[in-house]
C-alpha cells in the first residue's frame, strides 16, 4: 500500500449508542443501508485519495472483516489495530501518532461516526494546507444542540482559537501535520492515551491552526435516537 493520505476514526467504544454498539462498531452502523464510515471511504475515492487508514479496537475486526484491503469503490485500506496491540483505544492524538508511520507528511481526518455526505475533501485543500505552514487546519460546523457552546472561535483572517465570544463545533474533519505530534514518539510504540483537543489548542496559541465553517449536512451520530431521526430524514 502507498503512504495514505487520508485516515478514518474508527477505534471508540460507541458508549452512547449502546446496546447498539455492544455487537457492532459504531462506524459500521447504517444510514440508509450503508455504513456511517463507507460515506467517508467514498467521498475519499472520488478525490483520488485512494489510500486510506483506519484505526480500530473496538470490535475492529468486524471493520477489517467487511471491507479486507480494498473497497467497492477502489479505496485501498491500511489497518493500525490499537485493540490488537495494546487492548483498547489510543485516544484520538495517541490513535493518530501510533498510525503516522502509514501517513504522508499532512493528511485528511475524519471521525467513522459523523455523517456529512455532501463534504468534499478535495486535492485542492490538501495542496494548499500542504504548501503552507500551519499545523492544523479544521472545518468547523454551525453549533448542534449537544454543543451548544461550541469547541474553538474563527478569525475573519481564518485563524483558529481557543478564547472566543462566538464558537463554533468542531466537525472532526481536519487537515493535520506530523509535526502536530512531535511531543509524542513515533509510532506512539508504548501507546500511550493522549487527547488531540490539547494539542490542538497549543498549537492555536502559537498562531498554527486555521479553520473555516462549513454549513453543509452534518450529523454526530452519537445516540440511537440521532440515528433514528438520521435515518428519517430529520436530522439533516
Amino acid at each position: 500500500m502507498s503512504i495514505a493520505q487520508a485516515m478514518i476514526l474508527a477505534a471508540g467504544r460507541g458508549e452512547r449508542m449502546r446496546p447498539l454498539t455492544d455487537t457492532c462498531p459504531k462506524p459500521l452502523l447504517k444510514v440508509h443501508d450503508k455504513p456511517l464510515m463507507e460515506y467517508h471511504l467514498d467521498a475519499f475515492a472520488r478525490s483520488g485519495f485512494r489510500d486510506v487508514v483506519v484505526n480500530t479496537a473496538w470490535l475492529g475486526e468486524q471493520i477489517e472483516d467487511h471491507y479486507g484491503h480494498e473497497t467497492a469503490a477502489g479505496t485501498r485500506i491500511a489497518y493500525s489495530h490499537e485493540g490488537k496491540d495494546f487492548g483498547g483505544a489510543l485516544e484520538t492524538a495517541g490513535g493518530i501518532a501510533r498510525a503516522l508511520p502509514l501517513l504522508d507528511e499532512a493528511f485528511w481526518l475524519v471521525a467513522g461516526d459523523v455523517h456529512m455526505p455532501r463534504f468534499l475533501f478535495t486535492r485542492a485543500a490538501y495542496d494548499r494546507f500542504r504548501a503552507g505552514s500551519d499545523l492544523a487546519h479544521l472545518v468547523l460546523v454551525p453549533n448542534p444542540p449537544h454543543n451548544a457552546k461550541g469547541d474553538f472561535g474563527l478569525g475573519p483572517d481564518g485563524r483558529a482559537f481557543n478564547q472566543a465570544e462566538v464558537r463554533y463545533t468542531y466537525s472532526t474533519v481536519a487537515l493535520l501535520r506530523k509535526p502536530l505530534f512531535d511531543t509524542l514518539p513515533a509510532g506512539n510504540p508504548e501507546g500511550r492515551k493522549v487527547a488531540l483537543a490539547p494539542l490542538l489548542r497549543a498549537a492555536m496559541d502559537r498562531g498554527q491552526v486555521s479553520a473555516e465553517l462549513y454549513h453543509g449536512p452534518w450529523v454526530d451520530v452519537g445516540t440511537p435516537q440521532r440515528l433514528q431521526e438520521l435515518e428519517a430524514g430529520r436530522a439533516l
